[in-house]
């Protein structure tokens, strides 16, 4: 008689797998959501909303996207606490924790008292809102990420690394579905009135998604692993109770610091491309583009990312992360040149081909992230590690991008933001000359 434990012993685990993957891509997809639901705000409403208006619309425009740095902030330090809790208790559930602490603070955003009500209070409760968005995502994007690739075969960990990665384009169509779809159902008073508020109370749909992680997700297998070596050997002991972030930042203090300058030309784009385009095409005296052509373009333009880094995310589990990755540094760095020069046509269509192209680039780089930083640290510190180099990146690429956009352009014009973003592409490609091909590495 044949036995057939093995073929379902397989079936079970492919079923596992795709399970972990879905779940994982609608949390980071909601959580991202809950974070450029932000950048969006920041650009359309909160400017008008939480300071006063006698500042002119340049100024206001410089303090809001300054909000928007304060989540970047509080990302390291969301790195470094999950992080430690992450390497200590497992990747589940300091991943729950994070989701929660997400769901909650955008919830409140959206019921937050505007400044016309109760004056400078509004902006404070706002920045600090966006502390702890910050701190959330800071911690989210290390668990989701490791309970995907510590849970993939060896030789699918780019492809599925990438079910964690697309959560970023999507949380970003999912942001603008929900400003295009409440906008276009009012009118312009009622939306800035209160129809703002409807895509941020809609994200308690996330402590859902959370409970369901607690309840149907195990822990990955290196984590367990790691912990039966815990109650086994005394050496182990001593190793894990130490401070993993303490730990991960002596065992790779330079592999971090690389991993981090490796993610500048990611956050420096992206954020030009989703949050500071549609400020510039809006607020552009040549252009005066409606709200809604510039948000549809950049959800268009995210749809196209999506399968983008699922392509790039699997060839690089047959040719290596580092060679996908830096083709999209090179292509991003370039098409920053063209970005401009199409989005001043003032043609949808062609706006629509600059954003799409700069995410395209995008998602070559940050599609084979996951596995890529991953495999970079070992299993003891990797939550730690990954995070530090991802939240460190995210700091000093991201956190001030859009704000450094509209300086560079008030002072001294369009061409320049371009230069920036080559100059963030060229810092990307000598940080990962220094770093090793990891495609295959174990993670034992």
């Amino acid at each position: 008689m044949r036995d057939t434990s093995e073929p379902n012993q397989e079936q079970n685990q492919e079923q596992n797998m795709r399970r972990v993957a879905m779940t994982s891509l609608a949390g980071t997809s909601i959580e991202w959501y809950d974070f450029f639901l932000y950048g969006t705000a920041a650009a359309v409403i909160f400017p008008k909303a939480f300071f006063p208006q006698d500042l002119p619309t340049m100024v206001l425009l410089i303090i809001s996207f300054s909000t928007l740095a304060v989540g970047f902030l509080a990302r390291p330090l969301g790195g470094i606490v999950f992080g430690h809790f992450g390497d200590r208790i497992g990747r589940k559930r300091t991943l729950v924790v994070a989701l929660m602490m997400m769901g909650v603070a955008t919830t409140l955003i959206g019921l937050l008292p505007t400044y016309s009500s109760i004056g400078i209070a509004a902006p404070l409760m706002l920045v600090a809102l966006r502390f702890i968005q910050g701190f959330a995502i800071g911690g989210q994007w290390g668990g989701a990420m490791l309970l995907v690739t510590e849970s993939a075969p060896a030789d699918q960990r780019g492809w599925y690394g990438a079910y964690a990665q697309a959560g970023a384009p999507i949380g970003v169509i999912l942001a603008n579905l929900a400003f295009i779809g409440v906008s276009s159902s009012m009118s312009d008073e009622a939306f800035m009135d209160w129809g703002w508020r409807l895509p941020f109370i809609a994200s308690i749909v996330l402590i859902g998604i959370s409970m369901y992680i607690q309840l149907k997700i195990e822990d990955t297998e290196a984590f367990r692993s790691l912990s039966d070596a815990k109650t086994d050997s005394d050496t182990a002991t001593q190793v894990v109770e130490r401070s993993p972030v303490i730990m991960a930042i002596r065992k790779y203090p330079k592999r971090i610091m690389l991993a981090a300058g490796a993610f500048l030309s990611v956050q420096v784009t992206f954020y030009i491309l989703i949050a500071f385009v549609i400020a510039y095409g809006m607020n552009s005296p040549s252009l005066e583009l409606s709200r809604d052509t510039m948000l549809t373009a950049v959800l268009i333009a995210a749809a196209f990312m999506v399968p983008t880094q699922f392509y790039f995310s699997g060839l690089s589990d047959r040719i290596g992360r580092k060679s996908v990755y830096r083709w999209g540094a090179i292509l991003t760095g370039v098409w920053g040149f063209a970005l401009f020069p199409l989005i001043d046509t003032g043609s949808p269509i062609l706006i629509c081909v600059a954003i799409t192209m700069g995410l395209l680039f995008l998602g070559m780089q940050y599609g084979p992230q996951a596995a890529y930083f991953t495999e970079l640290f070992s299993t003891e510190v990797r939550y730690s590690g990954a995070s530090l180099g991802y939240q460190i990146g995210a700091i000093v690429g991201g956190a001030l991008a859009p704000t450094i956009a509209v300086l560079l352009w008030n002072n001294f014009g369009i061409f320049y933001v371009s230069v920036y973003i080559l100059i963030a592409a060229l810092m990307t490609l000598w940080s990962l000359s220094q770093l090793d091909e990891t495609k295959g590495n174990s993670l034992s």
